[in-house]
């Protein structure tokens, strides 16, 4: 794959250089000890007993300094990623079948676009297939919920993201009862039964909820009301949906506690803090790309043998 460039964005090239710079130390800034992946991972995966109520959501969990260093770490993690990418990519080219799908979930302006263009957007995009999941077209209605799912699963060394997913159909369905309640309720075994399809051919799922507290929506929201350069997000709608935040909150805790298995676990991070939302989800994908491992498939030809004839040429 070709080097992924972000030459517009020169807030990203300067802290990227500044990463260069601070070396190994930036992938470990910012905490007690250990390893900066590891923490933060292991400080906002769901466990059994997980109360999404009691999650303070401008809080930094597995991280106990500031946006600045943050953003050092963020960047300084970038071509650990960007490796790892790589083999995985280089993997499939010698027959491997495994690949990497990262679903990001979230009420309205909890973030999931600054994870797009902040995180994502450090990927190497000849890797990536980004889904962004709308309400279902016509055709989409006419087949099971999980059809336009399946025809968006990354294909063998792909990195697939999903902006919103198949939690939808349990999500604002259950909210808005557009199915009756027999119908929702089954589908939490269908998705699991689903991820674990996928899982057994290669494809490892990271779900992560982005979770913002009903007052930081709210300026948020504010914000594009007050700025005529953010008109373009506001949707009058946002406000109708944010008048059943308590049955959105009850909605996410069941898919919580239903949907978050060993094979396809769910990471809640808190999101009013956007610095540490950013880091957290870079983290998150730093730790499972390590956890797989990919490698560098091996030569399929003489290499000794090349050498000598390249160096006749």
């Amino acid at each position: 794959m070709a080097k992924n460039k972000k030459g517009s964005d020169k807030k990203s090239r300067s802290a990227v250089d500044k990463a260069a710079k601070t070396g190994k130390k930036a992938a470990k800034n910012g905490s007690s000890g250990g390893d900066l992946a590891e923490r933060i991972s292991a400080a906002v995966r769901v466990t059994a007993g997980f109360d999404l109520g009691a999650l303070v959501t401008d809080s930094t969990p597995g991280f106990d300094a500031g946006r600045e260093e943050a953003e050092t770490a963020l960047a300084g993690s970038a071509q650990e990623v960007a490796t790892l990418q790589e083999r995985l990519y280089a993997e499939s080219r010698g027959g491997g079948q495994r690949s990497l799908l990262l679903v990001i979930q979230g009420l309205d302006t909890s973030g999931k676009g600054g994870i797009m263009r902040h995180v994502v957007g450090l990927l190497d995009p000849q890797g990536v297939q980004i889904t962004a999941f709308k309400a279902p077209t016509r055709e989409e209605r006419s087949h099971p919920f999980l059809w336009r799912i399946r025809r968006a699963l990354p294909t063998p060394g792909m990195i697939g993201v999903f902006d919103r997913s198949q939690y939808e159909d349990v999500l604002i369905v259950r909210v808005h009862n557009l199915v009756p309640p027999s119908t929702w309720s089954r589908r939490y075994g269908q998705i699991n039964a689903f991820e674990k399809s996928a899982t057994d051919k290669g494809i490892r799922i990271v779900k992560v909820m982005l979770h913002i507290g009903s007052d930081e929506q709210k300026a948020r929201l504010g914000e594009r009301l007050a700025r005529p350069d953010k008109y373009w997000k506001f949707n009058p709608g946002d406000i109708d949906e944010r008048m059943r935040w308590s049955d959105y909150m009850a909605a996410y805790q069941a898919v919580l506690d239903k949907t978050a298995t060993e094979n396809a676990p769910w990471y809640v991070v808190p999101a009013d803090q956007k610095w540490y939302a950013r880091l957290a989800v870079q983290m998150i994908l730093l730790h499972e790309l390590r956890a797989m491992d990919p490698q560098w498939p091996a030569a399929d030809f003489d290499v000794a043998e090349q050498q000598k004839r390249l160096a006749a040429t």
